[in-house]
């Protein structure tokens, strides 16, 4: 059975762990998943999941020389290792391209505020030394720059925050009620599933809860120490958004240029209807949310049940109808 990690891993943790994985398995041919995962402290699953993005990484941005790792389920076999390490038959050589991008990530990567500051000077380390061996290849990285956007911010602090077990501060817009809120939460992980969240014990909800960084609006480290509750890591595999069996149900009739909701919103069951529309099965912790579905659908939706919730959305519709007719009327 796969094992408990040690704690919540952040992404520059990840990083390393990776980097240390490759030694670890270049040196034990053949070992087996279960004695990995214990050696680096993590469950069976996530050791799957590096598993699966390390063939994606090698000495060329082009797809050559890739690391050629695979599992059977059992064992891990790394049948390339040589053409990689110290014996390789040929140094590694960079071209001018490759060299612009490092060292042009490396560079930005660098200023991200939150960076703890023994990471950053061994990053500006690692960057003199490209450079030096990249000679005049390098010249072009001098003359270009990237700039974050604010997400990157976001994320250095909240990367900062898991690693020194710090409570956030956070003005959090939420689409679903069109409004802003102040929490305080205790960040656990930061996964990416399409956009790049904060999974965090949220101390106004009391209850774990999960939060896009772009819809962060103001973020603090805050001097409390975080200690969220132990709860297990939830299989995101499946995609973020995994609705519990007790939520309630809700069901939505679409017509033909509807039919998407059936493909972005997790359902219980999705069947036809006469007029190529689709009548659907879900269920939210938050029923109240879908008032704004029903908005964007207009004459392509409406929801059926439960009967509050139809009424709910009705005098929504007729509320913007009202104030439309209201600018329209003074001439606006």
């Amino acid at each position: 059975m796969a094992g408990k990690p040690v704690r919540p891993t952040n992404a520059i943790d990840q990083t390393r762990r990776m980097l240390s994985l490759v030694t670890y398995l270049r040196e034990r041919p053949g070992a087996r998943i279960e004695d990995v995962a214990r050696a680096f402290g993590i469950t069976e699953d996530e050791l799957v999941s590096d598993l699966d993005v390390l063939p994606m990484c090698g000495t060329s941005f082009r797809g050559g020389d890739l690391l050629d790792i695979d599992t059977d389920g059992e064992r891990i076999w790394w049948h390339n290792p040589a053409a990689l390490g110290a014996d390789a038959a040929e140094p590694l050589r960079l071209a001018a391209d490759e060299a612009t991008a490092l060292l042009v990530a490396a560079r930005a990567v660098s200023t991200l505020p939150g960076l703890r500051e023994g990471d950053r000077q061994a990053l500006l380390r690692a960057t003199a030394k490209v450079e030096a061996a990249a000679g005049e290849a390098a010249g072009a990285s001098s003359r270009l720059s990237v700039t974050f956007e604010s997400e990157g911010g976001v994320f250095a602090d909240v990367d900062r925050a898991i690693s020194e077990r710090r409570r956030l501060w956070i003005r959090y817009y939420s689409p679903a009620r069109d409004e802003v809120t102040e929490r305080e939460i205790d960040p656990i992980r930061l996964v990416s599933v399409g956009h790049t969240y904060v999974e965090a014990w949220c101390y106004r909800s009391e209850g774990r809860r999960t939060f896009r960084l772009d819809r962060v609006a103001e973020i603090r480290v805050l001097d409390e120490p975080s200690a969220p509750p132990e709860v297990e890591l939830r299989d995101l595999s499946e995609g973020l958004v995994q609705p519990a069996a007790e939520d309630p149900e809700v069901v939505v009739e679409v017509g033909p240029g509807g039919r998407w909701v059936a493909e972005y919103y997790p359902h219980d069951s999705a069947d036809e209807l006469p007029d190529g529309g689709l009548r659907i099965t879900l269920r939210t912790p938050d029923p109240a949310s879908l008032r704004r579905l029903a908005l964007r659908l207009g004459p392509d939706g409406r929801i059926v049940s439960p009967p509050e919730l139809a009424d709910s959305a009705r005098r929504a519709a007729r509320e913007a109808l009202a104030a439309y007719d209201g600018i329209e009327g003074s001439g606006g």
